[in-house]
């Protein structure tokens, strides 16, 4: 049976998020935990198959880190979802470099939005449960892009940390399984949650390029192919560029 941990101080946006969950799948049983204490003891006895948690918790401004550091170390690979009322703006590159699942900024988003981005966290889980070894298994140091199927860990470039949205990992995922072809806008279209039109996908590619560059100035592995969509012209995962 599938297990929730909320993680939440306020009690009536706790009760919101955990009937959210309820109506999203049934048969789902859900914790509710208002701090920080109380939360890392149920995260220490029981297993959880997702967490969604504040980063504030009473006076604490920064409970919500802890305990993702403390999820990292007892159950690597345990989904995250945060909500928080911090500034998207700040904090989704920091709960990304956390291994967070996604960031939800707390009145910027509708129910669907989120229960979209929670079923997408169990769809995924129990999608690849079975290929999970392979998908932390070392990569060869020929490998030029790490990619994890279960997008809990940040991908790397050259063995380098990529910074990227969730949506932007999709959209690389989808370009870099697809080298050397053309994935059109519409094909696309169906890894962004919303905003689904070509503006807003290249804008993600954008992001993605800038990212690359952060760690490769000389990147040019994703081609711009006019009034169709982008190609992935970089090597293969398995004969990736090799430093010089």
């Amino acid at each position: 049976m599938t297990r929730i941990a909320v993680i939440e101080d306020d009690l009536p946006t706790s009760n919101q998020l955990a009937g959210w969950i309820r109506s999203a799948r049934s048969g789902i049983v859900i914790d509710q935990w208002f701090t920080r204490d109380e939360a890392e003891a149920a995260l220490a006895r029981e297993h959880y198959d997702a967490v969604v948690l504040d980063i504030e918790l009473g006076r604490e401004r920064h409970a919500g880190v802890a305990l993702i550091n403390a999820i990292n170390k007892l159950r690597q690979g345990t989904p995250v979802l945060v909500v928080s009322a911090m500034p998207a703006a700040i904090y989704r590159s920091i709960m990304k470099a956390l291994d967070a699942w996604d960031y939800l900024q707390k009145t910027t988003f509708e129910e669907a939005d989120f229960i979209e981005t929670f079923l997408d966290i169990l769809r995924t889980t129990q999608a690849t449960q079975a290929a999970q070894p392979a998908a932390v298994a070392p990569a060869s140091a020929g490998d030029a892009l790490v990619l994890d199927p279960l997008w809990q860990r940040t991908p790397t470039w050259r063995g380098e940390r990529i910074n990227l949205p969730l949506t932007a990992q999709r959209i690389l995922a989808t370009l870099h399984q697809r080298s050397g072809e053309v994935v059109s806008y519409d094909e696309l279209f169906e890894v962004v949650k919303s905003g689904r039109n070509r503006d807003n996908v290249r804008k993600h590619v954008s992001t993605i390029r800038e990212a690359l560059r952060e760690v490769d100035p000389a990147f040019e592995g994703i081609e711009n192919v006019p009034m169709r969509g982008f190609r992935w012209v970089g090597s293969p995962l398995a004969q990736g560029r090799l430093k010089t």
